[in-house]
């Protein structure tokens, strides 16, 4: 007598509880369709915008994220190096030559969902156009490692992968059509280990 009406609420229990689940891991896999991949450096132009796609948008809703307008600013993120090789806290990295025009922008090491990585106190996780030592050619060479480094410096988290966002402010690019013909900064591995 309770069978049917049993299987009935087991059925709806898994069609609605997979579906959520299901929903919440394409949330949390994509930040949206769009991407652009210059070198080790990934954007997705449209997430900021009013044309972004339903996942876009609901990405950005459920992480709280800042709305810039077109071309008030452009964020791109690099989980890998040049060659292809995943970050990890373990190594090395160099970011050198220049960033696209901008009036500011920032660098930051990140933990794999995009927040600020946890660092030893008092050691840099972050720089800006501002403080940044720069060559006569305007140019920039940018160390990251777990150990201090002279000149212009970002520290690692003590272990683990991690991601390095930089975000272009007040930029003529994020509104134009000409993003992919941007030139990014190299980032290459330096040195893994003691070595």
């Amino acid at each position: 007598m309770f069978r049917f009406p049993l299987f009935i609420a087991i059925t709806l229990i898994v069609a609605f509880g997979g579906g959520i689940m299901i929903s919440l891991y394409a949330l949390d896999a994509t930040q949206g369709f769009g991407a652009i991949k210059l070198g080790a450096w990934e954007a997705f132009p449209a997430l900021q915008t009013v044309e972004a796609d339903p996942y876009a948008k609901s990405h950005r809703a459920r992480a709280g994220k800042l709305l810039y307008g077109s071309a008030e600013g452009l964020t791109f993120t690099a989980s890998v190096d040049d060659e292809g090789a995943r970050l990890n806290a373990n190594c090395r990295y160099r970011i050198s030559g220049q960033t696209p025009p901008a009036r500011l922008w920032t660098l930051f090491t990140a933990d794999n969902g995009g927040n600020p990585a946890a660092v030893k106190t008092g050691h840099p996780s972050a720089l800006n156009s501002w403080t940044v030592l720069r060559n006569q050619d305007s140019s920039f060479s940018i160390e990251i490692s777990a150990v201090a480094q002279p000149g212009n410096w970002l520290a690692l988290p003590e272990a683990g992968t991690f991601r390095l966002v930089l975000t272009l402010f007040d930029t003529p690019t994020a509104g134009s059509s000409g993003v992919i013909d941007l030139a990014m900064p190299k980032l290459t591995k330096t040195g893994c280990g003691n070595a």
